[in-house]
C-alpha cells in the first residue's frame, strides 16, 4: 500500500481552514489524482479557541510553527501564514533545509526571498511550490512554468489584485468615488482594515514579479518594479475614459527586452475590445503572449478560500506525485539577470486630467506646454466648472516617449493655473 503524503498546516485562517475542508470534501478524488492520500499530521495557529467551522481535533496542535519542519512524520510543509519575513521565512527555510516539501501562497515572501528559497529547494532535492501566490485559484503559475515552457513570451500582464479590481469596476458601474466604494469593499470583507498593499499596488507588484521570473527566465526583481495604486483615480476619470472607449484596470505589465526588463503595476486606460476591460468585480486575469502558442488568457478568482485553497492543494497533488522541477522552471543559476530597462524611451499613448481653475488662458498654457515638449494631442474633453469654481480638462495623447509626457508636466511644475496633482494613466495597446 502506498503511504499517504503526511502534511503539517501553518496558519489556520480563512484559507488554511479551506484547506481543511477541500481536503475532507474530496478525499477520494484527490487520492485517485494523487496515487495516495493527502493527510494532515499537525497544525500550528496562532489562536487555538478561534472557531475555523471545522473539526481540527484530530490533529496534533503545535504552537510554535517553526517545530513544524523537524518532525519525522511530516513530509511536507503548507505555510500559510503571510509576511515577507519572521516566522513564515524562518518555516521555510528550515522545512527546505531538512529536504522536506514546501507549499506556500506567501507571495510577498516569494517576491523578496523566491531564488533563495528555490537555491534551497534545487540544493535538498525537494520541492518548493506557490501556485496559490498569484491569482489564487487561476492555475497561471503552471500554465507559465509548464504550458507555455516551449514558448518565448514576449510579455505578460493582467489584473493582479481583485481589491483594486472591485473597486474600479463598482465606480464604473455606479459612478461613486474611491472613497466611498473603498469603505463599502471593507464591509464586505474585499478589503483589509488596512488597504495600503492593496490599493497602492505593493500586492500586485509582488505577484507581477514571480510572473516575469517565470515568463522571461530572469531572477525576480521586485526593487524594479514601478509602482502606482489607485488612490487618486476618481469618478470623473472612470467617466472620461468611458467616453472614450475605454475602461479604468490597475494593470501589472512586464516585458523583456535588449534594454532590460521592464516592469510596472499602474491604472491604466484599457480599450473595450481588450478582454481585460471585461474583467470585472474582484475577479483576476492574466494574460501572455507566447511566440509559438499566441496569446493565453488565464481568468478566474484570484483569492478567498475556495480558490486559494484549491490552488495549494493542486501543488500537494504534484508533491504527492513526486512532480518537483525547479520552482522557476530552470535552475536558479539558469536565470537571467537583464537589469531594470528604462521607462523614458518606451513610447504610447498615455491619459492625462487636470483640475485648473475656471479661467481664459488655462488651456492654451497647458497645451503650450505639451506641445514644447513634443507631446501631441489626440483627444480632450472639458468638464463645466464644479462647485469650486474649477474645471477638469481630460487628455489623451498620440503615440509619444514616456519621456516627453514628463518633460510636459516638469513644465507646468507649480503653475497657478493647475490645482493638485495631474493624474496620468498609460493605455494598454497590447
Amino acid at each position: 500500500m502506498t503511504k499517504p503524503l503526511r502534511i503539517a498546516l501553518a496558519g489556520l485562517g480563512t484559507v488554511g481552514g479551506g484547506v481543511v475542508k477541500l481536503l475532507d470534501t474530496n478525499a477520494a478524488l484527490i487520492e485517485r489524482r494523487a496515487g495516495r492520500s493527502i493527510e494532515i499530521v499537525a497544525i500550528s495557529a496562532r489562536d487555538r479557541t478561534r472557531d475555523r467551522g471545522v473539526d481540527l481535533s484530530r490533529y496534533e496542535w503545535v504552537d510554535d510553527a517553526t517545530e513544524l519542519s523537524a518532525r519525522d512524520d511530516i513530509d511536507a510543509v503548507v505555510e500559510l501564514i503571510g509576511g515577507a519575513d519572521g516566522p513564515a521565512l524562518t518555516l521555510a527555510r528550515t522545512t527546505l533545509a531538512r529536504g522536506k516539501a514546501f507549499v506556500t501562497a506567501n507571495k510577498a515572501m516569494v517576491a523578496h526571498h523566491g531564488l533563495e528559497l528555490a537555491a534551497a529547494a534545487e540544493q535538498a532535492n525537494t520541492a518548493l511550490k506557490y501556485e496559490a501566490a498569484v491569482a489564487g485559484g487561476i492555475p497561471v503559475i503552471k500554465g507559465l512554468r509548464e504550458g507555455a515552457a516551449a514558448n518565448v513570451i514576449g510579455h505578460v500582464y493582467g489584473i493582479l489584485n481583485g481589491t483594486c479590481n472591485y473597486i474600479l469596476t463598482t465606480m464604473e458601474k455606479e459612478g461613486r468615488d474611491f472613497a466611498e466604494v473603498l469603505g463599502e469593499a471593507q464591509a464586505l470583507g474585499y478589503a483589509e482594515a488596512d488597504p495600503s498593499f492593496d490599493i497602492d499596488g505593493v500586492d500586485a507588484a509582488h505577484k507581477l514579479s514571480i510572473l516575469s521570473t517565470l515568463a522571461f527566465g530572469t531572477e525576480i526583481d521586485f526593487a524594479s518594479v514601478a509602482i502606482t495604486g489607485i488612490r487618486h483615480v476618481i469618478a470623473a476619470d472612470i467617466a472620461e475614459a468611458a467616453a472614450m472607449g475605454f475602461r479604468v484596470r490597475l494593470v501589472g505589465f512586464a516585458e523583456e527586452s535588449r534594454k532590460g526588463l521592464f516592469q510596472r503595476v499602474h491604472p491604466c486606460l484599457v480599450p473595450l475590445d481588450h478582454p481585460l476591460a471585461h474583467v470585472s468585480g474582484s475577479l483576476n486575469a492574466v494574460v501572455a503572449e507566447g511566440n509559438f502558442v499566441g496569446r493565453l488568457f488565464f481568468e478566474g478568482r484570484g483569492a478567498g478560500e475556495g480558490p486559494t485553497a484549491s490552488a495549494v492543494v493542486a501543488d500537494l497533488i504534484d508533491i504527492a506525485r513526486g512532480e518537483y522541477g525547479p520552482a522557476f522552471a530552470m535552475p536558479v543559476t539558469s536565470l537571467a539577470r537583464p537589469g531594470a530597462a528604462a521607462a523614458g524611451e518606451r513610447r504610447g499613448r498615455v491619459y492625462l486630467r487636470f483640475t485648473v481653475a475656471d479661467r481664459p488662458g488655462v488651456l492654451a498654457e497647458i497645451t503650450a506646454a505639451m506641445r514644447d515638449a513634443g507631446v501631441s494631442i489626440g483627444s480632450m474633453i472639458q468638464r463645466g466648472a464644479q462647485g469650486d469654481g474649477h474645471v477638469l480638462l481630460a487628455f489623451v495623447t498620440h503615440v509619444c516617449p514616456e519621456r516627453a509626457v514628463g518633460d510636459a508636466l516638469d513644465r507646468l511644475e507649480g503653475s497657478q493655473s493647475i490645482v493638485g496633482k495631474p493624474m496620468l494613466m498609460h493605455i494598454l495597446d497590447v
